[in-house]
């Protein structure tokens, strides 16, 4: 009982540690979501091809890895992919969704698919919102991914 009470202590300091130097470096904006993934070096590829972002940083804790994705000289992050390297966990995005705004949603789209994703509804117009194109994807660990583009009025 006494290794299992050291061992989530530990694990609460790594992710305290983790947490502070997120909270503490140049991106003390961040504002992300994180979703766990099966593979964290294929999904990095995904979201870097179809939004252009690029790797921020990467965490290797042991019992968690993480890769943090971002835009080029933006402050702050856009999605941090998660993988528990010792757990046996289905990743499977099911009813989670991540939301970017584009500008360009059927290029977009397109990269999903070239990517190895699936489109569920091509980017186009939906009544609730005008003049925006709203397109919906599917990451390789099946997590919805949404593209809004919001049109010229011109």
């Amino acid at each position: 009982m006494r290794k299992n009470i050291v061992k989530q202590s530990t694990r609460f300091i790594i992710t305290f540690c983790a947490g502070l130097c997120l909270a503490t470096a140049s991106q003390a904006d961040m504002r992300a979501v994180g979703i766990g993934v099966a593979d964290l070096q294929t999904s990095s590829q995904f979201y870097q091809q179809i939004l252009g972002v690029s790797v921020q940083r990467t965490y290797e804790l042991g019992y968690l890895n993480e890769i943090v994705l971002g835009y080029t000289g933006e402050p702050g992050a856009v999605l941090v992919l998660m993988n528990w390297p010792n757990d046996d966990r289905v990743y499977d995005g099911g009813n989670v969704k991540v939301v970017f705004n584009v500008d360009d949603a059927e290029a977009v789209m397109q990269r999903i698919v070239a990517a190895g994703g699936r489109i569920d509804r091509a980017a186009s117009p939906i009544d609730a919102l005008p003049g925006v194109l709203v397109g919906l994807g599917r990451d390789l660990d099946n997590y919805v991914v949404e593209v809004i583009q919001v049109q010229n009025s011109q």
